[in-house]
Formats: structure tokens, C-alpha cells, sequence
């Protein structure tokens, strides 16, 4: 019970981490390995900056949330 949650929440950190890079670079995280499709550098419209860090916020909530849900489900 209490390793099924210590490895769900070792596997959660690098998705994570990926989701708050993609947060803060959101630029970087949509270019990333597809640069080399482009000679010089897109431009990325302001909305799908904006969507791309709505959507790992919402994810970084979800995937918080369904963590305790875990917790609470194997306490009970």
C-alpha cells in the first residue's frame, strides 16, 4: 500500500518536471525535437502559448489531485 504510493509518486516527478518546464518555456517545449524542421526560427502565435500553459497547469492540478485521491482511496 504505502509502495504502490512512494513509486506512483517516483514516477510522477519527471512528468512533473516536464510540465513545469513546459509552464515556463512554453516556446521551447513546443519547438522541442522539431527545430530541425525549420531554417530559421517560427513564430508562435500568442494563443497556443497561452493553451500550452493552461494545459500543463490543468495537468499539474489533475495529476496533484488524483495523487490524493490514491492516498485517500488506500487509508480507507
Amino acid at each position: 500500500m504505502v509502495a504502490e504510493i512512494i513509486i506512483t509518486f517516483i514516477l510522477m516527478l519527471p512528468l512533473y518536471g516536464l510540465l513545469i518546464w513546459s509552464y515556463f518555456e512554453p516556446e521551447e517545449s513546443i519547438l522541442w525535437g522539431k527545430r530541425w524542421m525549420y531554417k530559421e526560427e517560427p513564430e508562435l502565435s500568442s494563443g497556443v502559448i497561452r493553451y500550452t500553459k493552461i494545459a500543463s497547469l490543468v495537468t499539474m492540478i489533475f495529476m496533484t489531485v488524483m495523487f490524493f485521491v490514491l492516498i485517500l482511496i488506500n487509508i480507507l
